[in-house]
């Protein structure tokens, strides 16, 4: 068996839907960043143990997750609030044996627009460590989100987790992703090095994230954003769905360049 671990802030909409999800697991801990609404209620009356501690980013979060909360089993499987379990990865992160040569286990989602799956234009496996040892294991910020950090041991799983993209609606996902924008900004000219040894690795997740890193330095990078997830990713395959998704990772880009060029320009005297 395995523990599950879910960050929530102000989740009342998606909650219970993850909950359920998760019922079959016998210890499920939300960790909250001090909701306004009815999160903390809905996860206390499904059963959850409820954690509340500030939000700094997210490999804080779960970092501090690990540090303190005293998980019942030596795996803890990873959730947002818009994500899901299914009961074929339950199966399979239940059979994940104790003496694993493993820290921790990637495990690829099925990123859902409007409850359609779109492989092609999200990058399809794109592999997320979520399936981690309870004690050692330890995440570092990258952007917006967290990876491994460095020394980690990996391995895969062939299960995925469903993630609901657009579970708030289009305003928020563009809300949130000028967040993200700034964020990943931010990330990049604290160490704006490109990881030119990355993109001849004979590992495509390596290669993929030293792309993304290189990507920063290129121009028009809104067009680039869409014709790479629209025709060389094949997003087209996704169909309609495929084509509205690719438009706002174009403008999420125009969000993310934006943000540069704020952050670069000298403060006024």
């Amino acid at each position: 068996m395995f523990s599950v671990l879910i960050l929530t802030l102000n989740e009342e909409h998606n909650l219970p839907a993850c909950l359920a999800s998760v019922a079959p697991c016998d210890d499920i801990v939300v960790l909250d960043s001090g909701s306004a609404d009815r999160t903390v209620e809905l996860a206390r009356s499904a059963g959850a143990r409820v954690w509340v501690h500030p939000f700094t980013n997210f490999a804080q979060q779960r970092n501090y997750a690990h540090a303190t909360i005293d998980f019942r089993h030596p795996w803890v499987l990873h959730l947002d609030a818009d994500e899901r379990l299914t009961p074929a990865l339950f199966e399979e992160c239940a059979r994940c044996p104790d003496d694993a040569p493993y820290n921790g286990w990637w495990i690829a989602p099925k990123m859902l627009f409007f409850g359609r799956w779109v492989p092609h234009c999200t990058d399809y496996p794109a592999w997320q460590a979520r399936l981690v040892r309870a004690r050692g294991f330890e995440f570092i910020q990258v952007g917006h989100g967290q990876r491994e950090a460095p020394g980690m041991r990996m391995g895969r799983l062939r299960e995925n987790y469903l993630h609901e993209m657009m579970a708030g609606g289009v305003d928020e996902w563009l809300a949130k992703h000028r967040r993200y924008a700034r964020e990943e900004a931010a990330a990049y000219l604290a160490a704006p090095q490109p990881e030119w040894q990355g993109l001849f690795s004979a590992s495509a997740l390596v290669r993929r994230r030293a792309w993304k890193k290189l990507s920063y330095s290129l121009p028009c990078r809104s067009t680039l954003r869409f014709v790479y997830q629209y025709a060389l990713r094949r997003g087209f395959l996704d169909g309609a769905a495929g084509f509205r998704y690719c438009r706002l990772l174009a403008r999420y880009e125009g969000f993310t360049a934006r943000a540069l060029r704020e952050m670069k320009r000298p403060p006024r005297s």
